[in-house]
This record gives C-alpha cells, structure tokens and sequence, in this order.
C-alpha cells in the first residue's frame, strides 16, 4: 500500500503513545484517522495536538474489550470518513509481574485488552476491508517483549507473542490480496503505558502482582538514570510503522540495540534442532516427497 495519500485508518489507543504518533505520521502523510481511546479527556487533546482540523481526525471513546462498542466505532468510522483502509490494533497495557503470582483476574484482565483487542478489531474490520476491495493494512502493535520474554513479563509477554502469531498467521491468508498484515515490534518507548495499571475495572482486582522495577544503578556522568529520558519518540515509531506500511514488511523493529538480545533467543532454539536425517544406504532421503512448510518468512521485508 505505497499510496496512502486520502486513506482512513483506524487506531486503538490512539490517544497517546505509539498510537498518538502513529497518527501524527499518518496525518502528516495526508490520510484522515480515527483514533479510539478509553480517555475522553486524552482524545481531546489528542485532536488538539494533531491539527485541530475535524476532517482530519475523529475520536471515538472505545473500550477494546467491548465487540459491540467495536463494531459502532466501525460503523461511526465509516459514517465519519468512509472506508477504512489502515488498521492498527495497537491498545495495550503495561501491567508486569511475574506468572507465579498471577491470578485468573490478571489473565482475564490482560489478555482481554492486549491480545482480545487485537481480535476484536481485527475480526470487526478485516470483512469489511475484504468487502470493500481497495488497497489496506493491518498492522498489530505487539513488543520486543513479545520476541523475546523478560523474566518479569508475566502475562504481558504471552499476550504480545500471541499477537505476532496471529499477525504471521494472517500474513499467510491474505498473501496475494490486497490488505498487507505487519507486527510492530519496538522496544522502549516514551509512552504512559504503566499508567494503565489504573484502569483495571473493579471486576478484575484480584491481583497476584507484587513485581516491582529494580533500582536502577546510578547514571554515568552526563547519562540519565531515567530510561525513558533515553526511550524512542513516539512520533519515530509513528514513522517507522508508515514505511513499514508502505513496504508491507511483516516485522516492523524500530531498536537496533535489541539484535543481540533476539539472536541469542533464536539461537537457542536452533540448537535444540535435531540433525538432518541421514538417507540410509541406497534408499531415498526420509522426508523425500514431502512438501515444504510455506511460510512468509522468506520474502518478508524487515525493518531497522
């Protein structure tokens, strides 16, 4: 999807964050976005700092947890700015802790909003992107967490990985048509991600979590002891996903600094890879015959 130029899309927690600079990018491209957030008071300032211009951006208040408010944003979407040709399921929560203290209200909570929302508006808008027949995009916000897991993860990692699974699975179906399908990856970003700990609704309070961030050891001369005075602009992924997009890569990774960490992770898994079958004398390989795996790891672009 090369020209964006006049496209709608559609981004989950879009108020803030990756999904606020995900819309700067993509206005500046000169598409018209809808944002959906769960705070009002975010998704006004959000139009605010955008442009103001109400044929540009529309907000809509959305809970990703609620397949009947997903479905009337779509409809309000459309109603708004006509087809939806961008997705991006990028609402998440920030909510670490390690899983053998997690409780059935962590799980529900978590992975409702991490990886349920990633289904819920890929399963309301994908027939209608397929119905509609123009050029799209799907691109799932997942995280460097999600490739390879930290010790303090709990069900945040499992709810990222989920999303990079389900994005290559999709990848593979709609090859050959015209909706694209990416993951973003990134690594540390400046968002108020944590600041999601406090929306957990009353009905999931039953939190095993006690995992507190470590003490970090005192900066070097003229560092920050702040990681996030450190972190990626959101405005730089927001540019990175609309190349990405623009490519149709499958992985979007905006931090270079993490190959080491993620060649390590896949290297461990490549040395648990039995040896080749050795063809006995004078027969036929074993596997002889048998189709190889498809997959769309082999012509998918990459990113930094």
């Amino acid at each position: 999807m090369k020209d964006v130029t006049g496209k709608v899309a559609f981004i989950t927690g879009g108020a803030s964050g990756i999904g606020l600079g995900m819309a700067r990018a993509f206005v500046r491209a000169g598409m018209r976005v809808v944002i959906a957030d769960m705070s009002r008071r975010n998704l006004d300032q959000a139009v605010s700092d955008l442009s103001g211009d109400r044929t540009l951006v529309h907000a809509i208040s959305l809970d990703v947890t609620d397949r009947k408010a997903m479905a009337a944003a779509a409809d309000e979407a459309e109603r708004v700015f006509g087809k939806v040709h961008v997705l991006c399921p990028n609402a998440g929560l920030g909510d670490i802790g390690y899983l053998k203290d997690t409780t059935y209200d962590d799980w529900d909570w978590i992975m409702g909003v991490t990886f349920g929302g990633v289904v819920n508006a890929v399963t309301t808008f994908l027939p209608r992107m397929r119905a509609h027949g123009e050029a799209g995009h799907i691109v799932a916000t997942s995280s460097m967490g999600g490739i390879a897991p930290v010790n303090h993860g709990g069900v945040y990692c499992v709810a990222k990985n989920a999303v990079i699974g389900m994005m290559e699975a999709l990848r593979m179906e709609l090859a050959g048509s015209p909706i694209g399908v990416s993951v973003l990856c990134p690594g540390m970003t400046r968002t108020n991600i944590r600041a999601t700990v406090s929306l957990r609704p009353e009905k999931f309070r039953n939190t095993g979590y006690t995992y507190k961030p470590r003490v970090p050891p005192p900066a070097a001369p003229g560092t920050s002891a702040n990681p996030m005075q450190v972190a990626m602009d959101p405005d730089e992924v927001g540019e990175k996903v609309l190349r990405g997009i623009r490519r149709n890569d499958l992985y979007i990774l905006t931090h270079s600094e993490f190959g080491d960490i993620i060649r390590e992770h896949f290297e461990e898994i490549l040395r648990a890879m039995p040896p080749p079958a050795v063809p006995a004398a004078g027969g036929a390989a074993p596997q002889a015959g048998r189709p190889s795996m498809q997959t769309p790891y082999r012509t998918a672009l990459g990113s930094d």
